[in-house]
C-alpha cells in the first residue's frame, strides 16, 4: 500500500533525517547520472526529491505519483511537473523516456508485476532505470518510523532476479544510507561519518536502502527475407550477363 503525499512529503522536506537521506541518495544517483542534457527524465512514487539536479538541462522532467499515494505540485518554484497517474497505467507515450527513477514505488505497489511491465513499456531502446527500494538486512526497514520502513524489502538478489524476469539488464549495484534511522542529535551529529564508513565496508547488506541501475536492451528486429540471402550469398559474377555465341552466317563472314 502506497504512503500518503503528506506523510512522504513532510519527512523528506521538513525533517532532518529525511533531509539527511534525500541528500545522501540523490548524491549516488547524481554519481550514476551525472547530466540528462536533452532527456526525458521522469520519476515514479515519491522521486521527486532525486530529480532537482536534472530540471535545469533535461529536455523534460515528469513526476509521476501514484492514485493510492496522491499528488503535490513540484517543484515549489516555476511550472509543475507533477502528475497524479494509475499505479500501472502511466500518461506516457511507448519508448519515450531516457531516465526512469522509482522510489517508493515498487515496494509498495499492490501489483507489482504490473508496474515492472509499465516500466519497460515507457522506456526507450537503451533507456536507463534506476529502483530505490529498502534493503530488507538493513535498519531502516526495520522501522515504520520512515518510509522505508513500509512494502516489501528486497534482498540484491530478489531484486535483481525480479528485474531481469522482466527483461531489464541489471548494470550497477549499491547500497546506501548507512546513518542509523534515528532523529537524535547524536546520531544526526555522526551521520557523515556513518556514511564515509559504510561505503568502506565490503558488504551490501549495510546500507539501508539498495539502488539497481538497469537498461532496456531490445533485440533486434528480425526482418523477413534475410534469412534466405544468407542462405543464398551473391556470387562475385551473379548477374553479369554471359557472352552470347555469334550466328553461324557472322563467323562465316556472310
Amino acid at each position: 500500500m502506497h504512503l500518503d503525499v503528506l506523510d512522504l512529503r513532510n519527512f523528506y522536506y521538513r525533517s532532518a533525517l529525511g533531509r539527511a537521506a534525500q541528500q545522501v541518495i540523490r548524491d549516488e544517483l547524481v554519481t550514476l547520472w551525472p547530466e540528462a542534457k536533452g532527456q526525458v527524465v521522469a520519476g515514479f512514487g515519491f522521486a521527486v526529491p532525486l530529480l532537482r539536479p536534472y530540471l535545469k538541462d533535461a529536455r523534460r522532467v515528469i513526476g509521476l505519483m501514484p492514485g493510492p499515494q496522491g499528488v503535490m505540485p513540484w517543484p515549489p518554484e516555476g511550472r509543475n511537473v507533477s502528475v497524479l497517474c494509475e499505479d500501472t497505467l502511466w500518461p506516457i507515450e511507448t519508448g519515450h523516456i531516457d531516465k526512469l527513477v522509482v522510489m517508493h514505488g515498487l515496494e509498495t505497489s499492490e501489483h507489482p508485476t504490473a508496474l515492472l511491465d509499465e516500466m519497460w513499456r515507457v522506456l526507450g531502446p537503451g533507456g536507463r532505470a534506476v529502483v530505490v527500494v529498502p534493503n530488507r538486512a538493513g535498519l531502516w526497514s526495520r522501522t515504520d518510523k520512515t518510509p522505508f520502513g513500509f512494502g516489501r524489502p528486497y534482498s540484491l538478489t530478489q531484486l535483481d532476479a525480479q528485474l531481469r524476469k522482466h527483461r531489464f539488464v541489471t548494470e550497477r549495484t549499491l547500497s546506501t544510507l548507512f546513518q542509523p534511522p534515528s532523529r537524535s542529535r547524536f546520531w544526526r551529529r555522526s551521520a557523515g561519518m556513518f556514511e564515509r564508513v559504510g561505503h568502506k565496508i565490503p558488504v551490501i547488506a549495510a546500507g539501508g536502502v539498495l539502488m539497481v541501475e538497469v537498461t532496456k536492451q531490445s533485440a533486434a528486429p528480425t526482418r523477413p527475407g534475410l534469412k534466405e540471402a544468407v542462405r543464398r550469398p551473391l556470387k562475385a559474377l551473379e548477374g553479369i550477363a554471359a557472352p552470347q555465341p555469334k550466328p553461324e552466317s557472322a563467323r562465316l563472314g556472310g
